[in-house]
């Protein structure tokens, strides 16, 4: 092993699944330094790298975008999904990023799982109460010192009152302990309750209802960030489009780099990106806008079982939604569409689902040298 040369070590490590590192790293040193510096190599800088769920569990996904779009009708390319062995004994019925670890909420609520992937690492956290009694928000974040923390909150009606709250958990500690501040109103709005990590915050798309001289109800939508050394709510972020109440708006992370929200009218789909995010203020571009009615006839889409994320370099955003066939009406499949900003179009179909099946992705994940033991 030590003989093969760097560029045919880095070829085999492109190929071994995330999840089968930890004995790649374990194989000999120099392997175990490869694997930290370049853990996909140079043949897979087109691949996207993360999880997808399905029926409750966890799997790894690996989708080479460039081969896709270089296919002429093979499978050169197509979504290669291996369920999480390590994970195959619990049912999971959200994940959470941030660092390379993902926060799993367990589907009957009773316990948090966080894994490093990487190191082969996991731990569980028991909540303080029954968290099945509560609407409750979660995201996975760390402070200045690189402590990182987990963000709980809820609320709940008792004999027709509304109680509210919020708590962390501290890795260093594997303690809770309730925050003083109460959640702002609209925290119980969020129209997206997976909390989005960049550079250690936490953000939510939230919205507020808005009372007209005429009665009527209006949405106004913006960004909310919760930073995790302050363990405070920033000031209201600026969204770059006005969101009516039945607009569909989902958050996701950039490579830890950049936020993108997908914003969704009645006929169509835009994604903008964040060009900065520091002291309060926030700037947008366009990535990608596209007339739903052309690209998805004879197609029913679900805009709340959609995740999403983009590729820059390749200039693209993939799509990954419930699909059913109208015509038939019977089958149903979680499906990838590959969308260019030079008007490429591909849907791959990835398989057959329940029908409200959740085709919720993790951001591209990046390896992650935080110890959770």
């Amino acid at each position: 092993m030590f003989d093969l040369p760097e560029e045919l070590v880095e070829e085999i490590l492109s190929r071994v699944p995330m999840t089968s590192l930890r004995s790649v790293r374990l194989s000999c040193k120099k392997w175990n330094a490869l694997s930290k510096n370049r853990i996909v190599g140079k043949a897979a800088t087109s691949q996207f790298i993360g999880f997808i769920m399905r029926d409750f569990r966890v799997c790894a996904l690996r989708l080479d975008l460039q081969g896709i779009r270089n296919d002429d009708g093979g499978d050169l390319g197509y979504p290669s999904i291996k369920q999480v062995s390590v994970l195959n004994h619990i049912e999971v019925f959200q994940t959470f990023h941030c660092d390379g670890l993902l926060l799993c909420v367990l589907k009957d609520y009773s316990r948090l799982l966080v894994w490093n992937p990487y190191l082969g690492q996991s731990s569980w956290i028991q909540p303080r109460n029954d968290v099945d009694q509560f609407d409750h928000w979660f995201a996975l974040g760390y402070d200045k010192s690189r402590n990182h923390k987990i963000l709980r909150m809820f609320h709940y009606y008792r004999c027709n009152e509304l109680f509210s709250g919020s708590e962390i958990y501290e890795f260093s500690s594997k303690s809770w302990r309730v925050l003083v501040f109460t959640p702002h109103e609209e925290i119980r709005s969020l129209s997206n309750r997976h909390g989005q990590s960049l550079n250690g915050n936490a953000y939510f798309c939230a919205e507020e209802k808005i009372i007209m001289q005429e009665g009527v109800a209006e949405a106004g939508a913006f960004l909310l960030c919760f930073d995790f050394t302050s363990e405070r709510f920033g000031p209201r972020l600026s969204l770059p489009f006005h969101a009516s109440d039945e607009d569909a708006l989902n958050i996701y992370c950039v490579r830890d780099e950049q936020l993108a929200v997908l914003h969704e009218p009645w006929d169509i789909m835009e994604i903008w990106v964040t060009n900065k995010t520091d002291h309060g203020q926030v700037s947008w571009s366009k990535f990608l806008e596209v007339d739903k009615t052309d690209l998805f006839t004879g197609h029913s889409l679900y805009p709340c079982f959609r995740s999403f994320f983009i590729d820059e370099e390749e200039r693209v955003a993939v799509f990954f939604h419930v699909v059913g066939d109208v015509s038939t009406g019977n089958f149903w499949y979680q499906t990838a569409h590959i969308i260019g900003q030079d008007g490429y179009f591909k849907p791959v179909k990835i398989e057959q689902v329940k029908r409200y099946a959740l085709p919720l992705v993790c951001s591209s994940y990046v390896p992650s040298l935080v110890k959770i033991d």
